[in-house]
């Protein structure tokens, strides 16, 4: 009997992965050009690296991680799973804007600043989701990585 890896995914699934693939894209550009500086406004002081440097990096991991969204089939839940992480390792950032008061992207007061913080775990909870990996996760079969 051959074992799955792959997870098979809903038609509202894939169109969810593939939205939020274009919104990674979209955002990892702004990262390299229109928005650069905003986001520079997200890199906590205590990260030991230019905060340019953390901001194109990142851009650059973010264009590919919404292309393997949109494209990679055999790794979707990879990806998925690598863009949680990647939500998880980018919050610090979301509470550096909040605890430093911080404006970028709209986020002018404490009040929105903190109401952005909410929205990770839905950004971690969409990447698991559309890609299958959350499925996968709590199915746990044995051999099913």
């Amino acid at each position: 009997m051959k074992i799955q890896r792959q997870q098979h995914t809903s038609p509202l699934q894939k169109v969810t992965r593939i939205l939020l693939g274009t919104f990674m894209v979209f955002a990892g550009i702004g990262h390299l050009t229109f928005q650069r500086k905003a986001f520079q406004a997200q890199v906590p002081d205590w990260v030991p690296v230019p905060k340019d440097f953390t901001v194109v990096s990142s851009g650059f991991v973010e264009i590919a991680l919404g292309l393997a969204l949109i494209f990679w089939k055999k790794q979707r839940v990879n990806t998925g799973l690598f863009l949680a992480v990647f939500y998880i390792m980018v919050f610090p950032g979301n509470i550096a804007q909040y605890t430093g008061h911080k404006d970028a992207f709209g986020l002018d007061t404490d009040g929105k600043r903190l109401g952005r913080l909410f929205f990770q775990p839905v950004l971690i909870m969409w990447a698991l989701w559309s890609t299958g990996a959350l499925k996968k996760i709590s199915s746990r079969r044995i051999g099913g990585w």
